[in-house]
């Protein structure tokens, strides 16, 4: 029998508010205070979410167990999937010894930390999320510069906060065309909003990542660098939000960040090369030690994935994957067996086994064996002992993916956003926590935005404020929260093998995420009332447009095959090019 949400139940506002926050406060302090493992924390969140979801909001314990398993399986598949394709490229790479000549290559553009960490943390990780999202930069960003020596805890809290700038246009701008779709607000407009909010952040995250990694002194002395860095950046980002769609600014605006700083080092280096405490210091820019030959061969794997990537975020491609292998499964016993407000709550399992982002980062591994020139036993080591590393930040993704389902199907996340909908006029500054609130529980910006689009729309026009700005607000102010959603952190600590040290990350970026959060908040307001000519003038009440509903083109076929026509002839030159031998004897492990 289904069962309708209540989402008062305690008949007050602000009482069944607070017992809402209840499970969300105590994953605070678990985290931020009881210093607990990840996995243990989650686990504990759930049951108490689903102890408040049975006996205060009268749900039914055999649809809260539902729910729970059905974000489990989210979890799994494709959040899960991301992860451990990615770092199983990571660990092969370093399996084979590539990697020591990436760390090289690296070091002669320039073997400062803090300039690696612009280059890899805040410009390649955006082109990643543009493409992929879901976590995927974090997981092969952070990888990286623990391989290039970065401290675990510090390659984990800054590839989280340079994540920051391109979220709400990830996955190929999926945020935005789901908030659009949600709450009936132009998509185009929508885009705009948010290309003229996050700019801002987007010039400052690259400074306040290296200030945050070696201190104001050390971090001001590279101001010309990270203001090349965050600022191409955000021209890009603003000039095709606005003029183009929400589909390409990530992907036009790290490409942009990372040709203009190169080119920008050929002229500009830092008086002193800075390295974290206990490694040696450095005069400036290493020697490349190997051919160009074997550069090409060692980056190769991650040029791969990059296309890889990129062509599964194309629509076309996509949709045409989802054709022959997209399976839906609706879940007996809990798909349309809840109510909210009128409407059943669809929970159909959707099983992508070709159109996820990890398939397309799993194709790029296994193009990269050969390039490697790795055995199929070792990449078969590299995959197992991948698997067993990352056995418990699988377990704590999917138990927190099942805590949010939780709060969703019982209707504890909207009672939040009705309390948050309260502030009257003081609505567009929280508007951005509201999102902010979002991610922290899904790990998600299009999580966020499908749960609290509507409401924001609704609210912004109860209370006379365009709409656009709230919805946008969500969405912006929802970037900031993924440096501390515990799905983030897990997948931060197994891609630097910090498993169990969660809390500790946790604990490095959580001012900063309420910080930058506030700054967003403080901007919607702005943008609701003292600028309002910022706003973009649109046609209210239109949603998506159609091409977000098109149909399959046949068009994808052909950008798959160039995809994968570029890839093989990539592996082909790789593999074959004139390697040369290395000028120095170097370490690594062994081969088979």
């Amino acid at each position: 029998m289904p069962w309708t949400i209540n989402t008062n139940p305690l008949e007050n506002l602000a009482l069944s508010s607070l017992v809402a926050a209840i499970p969300i406060l105590y994953l605070f302090w678990a985290l931020a205070f009881r210093r607990m493992k990840g996995h243990w924390a989650a686990v504990s969140a759930l049951a108490i979410a689903v102890v408040i979801s049975v006996f205060v909001y009268g749900m039914p314990a055999k649809l809260s167990l539902y729910s729970a398993g059905y974000g489990m399986l989210f979890g799994l598949w494709p959040v899960c999937w991301i992860v451990v394709t990615a770092v199983f490229i990571y660990n092969l790479s370093v399996k084979t010894g590539e990697f020591e000549i990436i760390k090289n290559s690296l070091a002669t553009i320039s073997d400062d930390r803090r300039i690696q960490a612009l280059l890899i943390a805040f410009s390649f990780g955006a082109f990643i999320e543009g493409a992929a999202g879901f976590g995927t930069p974090v997981a092969i960003t952070a990888a990286m510069l623990v391989g290039l020596g970065f401290k675990p805890l510090y390659a984990a809290g800054i590839c989280l906060i340079a994540n920051t700038a391109p979220v709400a246009f990830g996955a190929i701008g999926i945020p935005i065309i789901v908030g659009s779709q949600v709450s009936g607000v132009d998509q185009m407009a929508l885009s705009q909003m948010v290309g003229r909010t996050l700019p801002f952040v987007s010039v400052l995250i690259p400074l306040y990542m290296v200030v945050l990694m070696s201190g104001w002194k050390k971090g001001l002395e590279v101001w010309p660098a990270a203001f090349v860095s965050g600022g191409s950046f955000a021209v890009a980002q603003f000039l095709t939000a606005n003029f183009v769609g929400p589909l390409l600014p990530d992907i036009i605006a790290s490409i942009a960040s990372i040709v203009c700083l190169v080119v920008f080092l050929r002229f500009w280096q830092p008086k002193e090369s800075w390295h974290f405490d206990g490694e040696p210091k450095s005069s400036g820019r290493a020697k490349l030690l190997y051919t160009g030959g074997q550069v090409f061969r060692a980056w190769t794997p991650f040029i791969i994935l990059s296309i890889f990537v990129a062509a599964w975020g194309v629509k076309p491609i996509k949709m045409l994957l989802d054709q022959y292998s997209l399976v839906g499964i609706p879940l007996e016993g809990l798909h349309n067996m809840v109510i909210r407000g009128d409407k059943p709550m669809a929970a159909v399992y959707m099983f992508n086994i070709l159109s996820a982002a990890g398939t397309a980062i799993l194709f790029a591994g296994l193009f990269s064996i050969p390039v490697m020139k790795a055995s199929l036993r070792t990449a078969g080591q590299v995959a197992f002992q991948t698997l067993k590393t990352l056995r418990w930040p699988i377990f704590t993704i999917a138990v927190i993916l099942g805590f949010a389902y939780i709060m969703n199907f019982s209707g504890m996340a909207v009672t939040l956003g009705d309390a948050f909908s309260k502030t009257g006029v003081l609505f567009p500054f929280f508007a951005a926590f509201l999102g902010w609130l979002g991610v922290f529980m899904t790990g998600s910006d299009t999580s966020s935005n499908a749960l609290f689009g509507k409401l924001q729309e609704v609210t912004a026009t109860q209370i006379g404020v365009d709409p656009v700005v709230t919805v946008a607000a969500n969405s912006s102010g929802g970037v900031c929260g993924k440096m501390i959603s515990p799905q983030s952190l897990s997948v931060a600590t197994a891609a630097t093998n910090q498993v169990g040290r969660e809390a500790d990350i946790f604990r490095f970026t959580v001012m900063h995420s309420l910080i930058l959060t506030t700054v967003i908040g403080v901007m919607a307001y702005l943008q609701a009332y003292v600028i309002r000519w910022i706003v973009p003038v649109y046609e209210k009440g239109v949603a998506a447009p159609a091409a977000a509903k098109a149909a399959i083109s046949n068009g994808g076929l052909a950008w798959l095959g160039v995809a994968l026509a570029t890839v093989i002839i990539l592996t082909i030159v790789a593999r074959n090019a004139k390697q040369g031998e290395p000028a120095v004897v170097r370490e690594t492990m062994p081969r088979d």
